[in-house]
């Protein structure tokens, strides 16, 4: 049964975000200064400390009754997951970052070298830190099982490592599993997994691309949706769970195109969870048709607010997809977000913080607007 706190199954906040925010100039040097060995681990922790009150102190300022820590700890929305679990290293993708200009961007993905296993805590001192220093409800982002296994196609793994993918997503969900039971022990209610590959799914191009690797897309899809389920289960109770999925987000580029069609029935009907962050903000993401397949006991937060450009969406906009959208989910269910983090990576976007406090104060105002 999908975890929540609200029984009904609604997003348990009007107004979201993603999770990633951009880092200050001050902290994205104490992280090159500590790779460099310029700077001890305890004065980096001190830096991201006072990055994250700071960061924190702006969501409140905005209105948010849920916050984050920015991702104020990570390089990447995955790279301390996988710096921290045993059997995880880092390779080249077989995909590229582009956007409507035609420019394009390697990037590296997680790869699997060994057995994995949860080592320790992965996300515990980003809920404790948070937890200390708000009374609003911190949210944990993780990011989704398929991130450690579609990147690098039939290579995710080196040979003899794991007999077949579901052996090896059955070992990631017991690891998810206990890091959502320590977190929820820790007082965590809100954790949010970050799927991209189901959404690069949607586009017909990826799928051309996993075919030329040998792979067959729609099996995919049941085994992404499967591991979800997988590290979903056994969820603790007061502990909602919520999808988002993610186009792919680096420097204002992109990694795929195209609605959510293909993966909507078996994905929405299918995924054991409260909620659905979906990402709306461009033509891009397609029309609000494949939301007909959403249960009536699940929640859908609209990505309607772009984390990419700087220009700032009109509350008449946004009135008027979220009217759209409540065509296929009753506007008890909906809620409202950008689209996706601010800084999934170190770079961030091409965006300013005046520009991202503006884009998250609108969605609280523009979400008490719409629904009260």
């Amino acid at each position: 049964m999908p975890c929540a706190l609200r029984p009904d199954g609604r997003p348990p906040f009007r107004a979201d975000h993603i999770g990633s925010l951009l880092r200050t100039a001050k902290l994205r040097e104490a992280f090159k200064a500590h790779a460099a060995q310029r700077l001890g681990d305890a004065q980096l922790r001190t830096a991201q400390d006072e990055a994250i009150r700071e960061v924190v102190k702006l969501q409140e300022d905005c209105g948010l009754q849920v916050v984050t820590d920015g991702e104020f700890r990570r390089t990447s929305y995955w790279a301390r997951f996988v710096s921290l679990t045993n059997g995880l290293t880092v390779k080249q993708a077989m995909f590229r970052f582009h956007d409507e200009h035609g420019h394009e961007a390697d990037f590296t993905a997680p790869h699997v070298e060994g057995k994995v296993r949860r080592a320790g805590p992965i996300a515990l001192d980003e809920l404790s830190f948070v937890k200390g220093i708000t009374t609003a409800v911190p949210k944990i982002t993780l990011p989704a099982p398929s991130t450690m296994h579609f990147w690098r196609g039939q290579h995710y793994a080196d040979p003899g490592v794991y007999p077949d993918a579901r052996a090896f997503f059955a070992d990631l969900g017991k690891l998810y599993r206990a890091e959502i039971a320590a977190l929820a022990a820790a007082g965590g209610q809100y954790v949010q997994l970050d799927e991209v590959a189901l959404a690069m799914l949607c586009d017909p191009a990826a799928r051309e691309i996993v075919k030329a690797d040998g792979g067959d897309p729609e099996a995919l899809v049941d085994l992404y949706v499967e591991a979800i389920n997988e590290a979903a289960k056994d969820c603790p109770a007061g502990m909602v769970i919520g999808v988002h999925m993610c186009r792919g987000n680096y420097k204002g580029k992109y990694l795929a195109e195209g609605g959510y069609d293909s993966v909507a029935e078996k994905l929405f009907a299918g995924a054991a969870v409260n909620h659905f962050l979906l990402e709306f903000d461009t033509p891009r993401a397609g029309d609000f048709a494949p939301l007909r397949f959403m249960p009536k006991s699940k929640g859908v937060v609209l990505g309607l607010v772009s984390s990419k450009q700087p220009q700032l969406e009109t509350l008449d906009q946004l009135k008027r997809r979220a009217d759209e959208a409540a065509r296929y989910v009753s506007p008890e269910h909906l809620a409202l977000s950008p689209q996706c983090g601010f800084a999934s990576t170190m770079g961030g976007n091409p965006v300013t913080e005046a520009d991202e406090r503006a884009k998250l104060k609108l969605c609280v105002e523009a979400a008490r607007a719409i629904w009260g």
